[in-house]
């Protein structure tokens, strides 16, 4: 088996997820140095990592997102087989590079007391239902939920 030290650059693929005994695995997407020159299909590597120092882990379960850069220095161990990826026990982490905050794209549902209103990102109107759903009415902007919401109870009685 043939490991090496080394530090590798690359993004986070997905949210790095907790292993046994205080231990945190994710996947860094690292791209060929000569990206730029390199041919448009180049495939990206996967590197495997883990990390059993506490205070890795507990940056790694509680601070990076994907998308963030990252420079991971460990022990390298290069697949046995083709197409597995290569497993790197992480020493030391930096964060090169934060992820942007993610922008909502889809509908997204949301409770307010017993009542349920839909975001969609293509819309300022936001629809509010009771959580029974009888159609209460469409709020001008999610600012106007709140006061669509007082008048159905008072109209109503208070319930929803």
């Amino acid at each position: 088996m043939d490991t090496k030290h080394c530090a590798v650059d690359g993004w986070v693929d997905a949210i790095p997820a907790p292993g046994p005994d205080g231990t945190a695995t994710f996947d860094l997407v690292v791209r060929p140095d000569d990206f730029d020159t390199a041919d448009e299909d180049a495939p990206d590597t996967v590197v495997t990592c883990t990390s059993g120092n506490p205070g890795i882990s507990r940056e790694l379960l509680n601070g990076i997102q994907p998308g963030d850069l990252l420079r991971a220095t460990g022990t390298l161990v290069q697949p046995s087989a083709p197409g597995e990826p290569a497993r790197l026990t992480v020493d030391a982490l930096e964060v090169l590079g934060t992820a942007l905050v993610p922008v909502l794209r889809d509908m997204v549902l949301d409770r307010y007391g017993d009542y349920v209103v839909i975001f969609d990102a293509d819309r300022d109107q936001v629809p509010v239902f009771t959580a029974h759903g009888t159609w209460v009415g469409l709020a001008d902007n999610p600012d106007a939920i709140t006061t669509l919401i007082d008048i159905h109870e008072r109209v109503n009685g208070g319930d929803a």
